[in-house]
């Protein structure tokens, strides 16, 4: 049986396309993009979660591990996440929820459930929402499960990063409302630096699916120090406006989120700032990019 790994399904969602979306988050990820608000999308396998503060130091799942992962002492928690092979015991165990499963196998029917029972809520433009990480790495299962929600009326968004196999995008195509597609970075050499992969696959993906009527919005993190600038709000209307079908371009200010994420994971996300952009200055941006697009731009 078909089965992917998803690591949230977050129900009632307004801000990833249109109406009240289901949104199911994919583990794993080929970008890693330094400010990565879900690093727990970034490996396709489940992980532990700890969140320190909640830890009593019961020793608990230092009892269940089969491999020594746990080290409580009375002054410390420390884990040995080399040996942890995810099985779960020690998240089951923890009575405080120190401890959590990132990820796990959902069916497409399980999937399918979820969204039935939020279906009162969608109206006639909400539905599900394929996120994460990155749709795509998972085709098999994504393309199986847009399918299966479109054979049930139900209205399905993906927001992809570009970064896939051309095959994949041409597989989905058919059962897909909307695609929002993640604009990062605007220049090469910072689009490498700043995410680990250039834009040439992505901007081919891109103009494949505007050449196939794909109705796309334009996704735009925007991340201080790195793409703050008026040339790359510019190349992104430009970009815009070389396109057929792209509806609207959001823009999505930074937050922290992701570090907390990180440090529970394990993990370090490079990105550091720790306070947001103020609603003022973003307003500007929004403001600027209108007179230069004919496109709609929203910000988030």
């Amino acid at each position: 049986m078909l089965r992917g790994m998803i690591f949230n399904i977050q129900r009632f969602s307004v801000h990833d396309g249109p109406g009240i979306r289901t949104n199911v988050f994919f583990k794993g990820c080929p970008l890693r993009c330094a400010w990565c608000h879900n690093p727990e999308g970034w490996t396709a396998r489940p992980e532990v979660s700890f969140l320190q503060n909640r830890c009593v130091g019961c020793g608990a799942c230092a009892a269940v591990c089969p491999r020594g992962v746990h080290e409580v002492t009375e002054d410390a928690h420390l884990l040995h996440r080399e040996r942890c092979t995810a099985c779960g015991k020690c998240a089951d165990a923890c009575a405080f929820g120190a401890l959590e499963m990132q990820g796990r196998l959902y069916t497409v029917e399980e999937i399918t459930g979820i969204a039935g029972r939020d279906r009162l809520f969608y109206g006639e433009n909400g539905g599900v929402t394929l996120t994460g990480g990155e749709p795509m790495l998972q085709a098999d299962f994504a393309v199986a499960l847009a399918k299966r929600l479109r054979e049930e009326k139900i209205g399905v968004c993906v927001e992809t990063s570009g970064y896939g196999d051309r095959e994949a995008y041409q597989a989905i195509l058919p059962y897909i409302d909307r695609f929002l597609f993640d604009i990062k970075e605007t220049d090469e050499a910072e689009h490498v630096r700043w995410t680990g992969v250039g834009m040439e696959i992505i901007r081919g993906n891109l103009r494949w699916l505007d050449e196939n009527g794909a109705v796309t919005v334009l996704r735009c993190p925007i991340i201080p120090g790195v793409n703050l600038r008026e040339e790359h709000f510019r190349e992104i209307c430009a970009l815009a406006g070389s396109l057929r079908h792209v509806c609207e371009i959001d823009l999505e200010p930074y937050h922290a989120m992701g570090l907390g994420k990180a440090v529970r994971l394990g993990k370090e996300v490079p990105y550091q700032r720790k306070e947001a952009l103020e609603r003022e200055e973003l307003a500007d941006w929004q403001r600027k990019m209108s007179e230069w697009t004919h496109v709609p731009v929203v910000l988030q």
